[in-house]
C-alpha cells in the first residue's frame, strides 16, 4: 500500500540527507520525493510517497518526528486532498504519426513543449493515474526519455497542512 506524507521541515542544509538516510536505515524505499521552499522561506515541504503497511507507516511518522529539523508530519490517508505529479515525454514523431500523438496530447490535456524533426516533447499534469495512463498511450510510438517530478499534494478546502493535527 502506498503512503503520501508530509514533511514540514526547517529549510536548512542537511535536512534531506537526514531524512532520506533515515528511511534508507530502516529499509524504506521512497517511491516518489518532491522537496520544495513553502511560503514561508525558512521552512521547506518534502512530499513523500512509501510503500508500507499501517504499522510502517506509524514507525516512520515517529521516527521523522525525533528529527530535530523536522516541524511536522503528516499523513494523507484519511484527509481530502488534491494530488497532482508533472511529467515531461520526448516520444519518437515520425512526419506520418506525429498528428496521431499530436491527438493524444490533447486529449491528456498535455502541452507541446517542443519540437523537432524527429521527436516531440509533451509536458502532462494530473493525477498520477492519469500520468500512467499517457505514459501508455505513448508507448508504442517509442518515448526516447521521461521526467516525472513525483507526487504533490495539498488538503482540500480552507485548512493548511500546517492547520492539521500532528501525525504520531
Amino acid at each position: 500500500m502506498q503512503h503520501t506524507i508530509t514533511a514540514l521541515v526547517e529549510n536548512t542544509p542537511g535536512v534531506l540527507a537526514r531524512v532520506a538516510g533515515l528511511f534508507s536505515r530502516r529499509g524504506f524505499n521512497i517511491e516518489s520525493l518532491a522537496v520544495s521552499i513553502t511560503e514561508d522561506p525558512t521552512v521547506s515541504r518534502m512530499t513523500i510517497v512509501v510503500g508500507g503497511d499501517e504499522r510502517a507507516l506509524e514507525q516512520i511518522e515517529k521516527q521523522l518526528n525525533k528529527l530535530v529539523e523536522v516541524i511536522k508530519v503528516y499523513d494523507y490517508a484519511h484527509t481530502a486532498a488534491v494530488e497532482r505529479e508533472l511529467a515531461l515525454v520526448k516520444v519518437t514523431a515520425t512526419p506520418d504519426k506525429r498528428a496521431e500523438i499530436m491527438q493524444i496530447a490533447d486529449i491528456f490535456r498535455g502541452k507541446i513543449i517542443d519540437v523537432s524533426e524527429r521527436t516531440l516533447t509533451i509536458e502532462v499534469t494530473g493525477p498520477v493515474d492519469k500520468v500512467d495512463a499517457f505514459q501508455s498511450m505513448l508507448a508504442p510510438y517509442g518515448i526516447k526519455e521521461l521526467v516525472r517530478t513525483g507526487r504533490i499534494v495539498l488538503t482540500r478546502g480552507a485548512r493548511s497542512t500546517a492547520e492539521m493535527p500532528k501525525s504520531a
